[in-house]
């Protein structure tokens, strides 16, 4: 499974995510100028994130049961 291309992909968007929740986080923590400018896009960007990750995890499932193995 760890050498499945798609498997490798799904878990990169997954770390994608985990990145941006951190620099929300982060943001929100210290709060300021830099939270007021950018905590909206930061939450877009890991709503898109979680999205894609959830579609190629769906699709990673899809075709492992196709497959069979």
């Amino acid at each position: 499974m760890a050498n499945d291309p798609l498997f490798i992909v799904a878990a990169l968007a997954c770390f994608a995510v985990l990145v941006i929740l951190m620099i929300g986080i982060g943001g929100f923590a210290k709060g300021g100028d830099f939270n007021r400018k950018h905590a909206n896009k930061i939450m877009r960007y890991r709503i898109i994130g979680q999205g894609v990750a959830i579609a190629l995890i769906l699709i990673f499932v899809f075709f492992r049961r196709m497959g069979g193995a």
